[in-house]
């Protein structure tokens, strides 16, 4: 009989976090749009189509944005497939490659009205897709578009502005991570989270919880909203990593993750990282609810949109917790007895290169669930 494999427990960073799950009630209608859309690209070879179906990226932008209306979740969910897929095309490449990969998808988001150029990969015209709409007024848009319509009418222009801002801040960033996985570097503390609060993507995210509202730039950039800001996006790398961790050290990917990171500076365990980051965790949530009670005022009309920002980046950060369990991305069918349990069995390490965190619940499907 074969020994049995380790097992960490997880830790419950939400256990007593206000914002309670929600889904969006717009989410079977949009979950059949959102895949067809992916499909229609064939980016994907058959194992990394299988893993992304297994993702569910619609079922975590309806539960990550429950409150937008039917066009602001598609929207929303089509941001999840595009900074995902970025991540599937940049995980097993060197600097220079996601370089290449960043200078694309930042050409095409800054020139969407341009044709992208024959034989490109398909992350181009994926990205093109995504912000053409963007820079059209209704009246140029094609029928296959008519469900941006409402979305666009209450995206405000300095929303589109902090989007593209952000969005560039991400795709460059990864350009540092893959040069740390090059050479096999492992950052200090500091210097991981500093960096991960841009490579996970949280900043972009941001855009479709104001898809409706229209907040000024020199709100969303006082220093207590950049505070409330940062909170958010540090919290979506404190429960993401520790829940990624088993398929990222399966693959081989676990360079970049704050449980190696904390293991590796610390000289401790992986007990014991996961000890510290809940702690850490705790005080950064505690830091967001302090920080979303004693925001300035900024007047009657803006502070009621502050308020139904701060109230989505709750039911965000909720969200990510719930999708990490509900779809199979990081633990397989079994991932609803996880949340329930908190116990995960280590998979054990897998020898093939192209083995990204992305294909990974492919790989590991039966091992999850053995």
């Amino acid at each position: 009989m074969p020994p049995s494999r380790p097992q960490i427990r997880l830790r419950e960073p939400l256990a007593r976090w206000p914002w309670s799950r929600a889904l969006n009630d717009h989410y079977l209608a949009i979950k059949p749009e959102c895949d067809a859309w992916v499909r229609s690209f064939g980016a994907l070879s058959i194992k990394a189509q299988k893993s992304f179906d297994l993702c569910n990226f619609p079922l975590l932008g309806a539960l990550m944005y429950p409150l937008n209306d039917k066009d602001c979740l598609r929207v929303a969910c089509e941001l999840m497939v595009l900074g995902f897929m970025f991540d599937e095309f940049t995980d097993n490449v060197d600097d220079d490659g996601a370089r290449a990969y960043a200078d694309m998808i930042t050409d095409a988001v800054l020139n969407p009205h341009r044709e992208r150029p024959e034989g490109e990969a398909a992350l181009g015209e994926i990205a093109r897709q995504y912000v053409h709409v963007f820079h059209l007024p209704p009246s140029a848009l094609s029928d296959t578009c008519r469900y941006w319509l409402r979305a666009l009418r209450f995206s405000s222009l300095p929303a589109q502005r902090r989007f593209i801002q952000t969005f560039g801040q991400y795709v460059y960033a990864v350009i540092d991570e893959a040069a740390d996985r090059a050479r096999g570097e492992v950052r200090c503390i500091e210097g991981y989270l500093r960096l991960r609060r841009h490579t996970a993507g949280g900043y972009p995210c941001f855009f479709a919880a104001e898809l409706d509202l229209d907040i000024p730039d020199e709100v969303m950039a006082h220093p207590a909203m950049a505070s409330l800001l940062g909170s958010a996006a540090e919290s979506f790398v404190l429960t993401n990593d520790p829940y990624s961790y088993n398929i990222e050290q399966a693959s081989g990917h676990d360079g970049h993750n704050l449980v190696t990171v904390v293991m590796t500076e610390k000289n401790i365990g992986l007990d014991d990282a996961l000890d510290w980051i809940a702690e850490h965790h705790a005080g950064v949530l505690s830091q967001f609810e302090s920080q979303a009670h004693i925001l300035p005022s900024w007047g009657s009309t803006i502070d009621a949109q502050v308020k139904t920002f701060v109230d989505r980046l709750g039911y965000w950060i909720r969200g990510f917790d719930c999708w990490s369990f509900e779809s199979e991305r990081y633990f397989g069918a079994s991932g609803l007895e996880v949340q329930k349990r908190r116990v995960v069995t280590l998979l054990p390490k897998v020898k093939a290169q192209d083995v990204t965190p992305m294909t990974a619940p492919a790989q590991f499907i039966e091992a999850f669930d053995a």
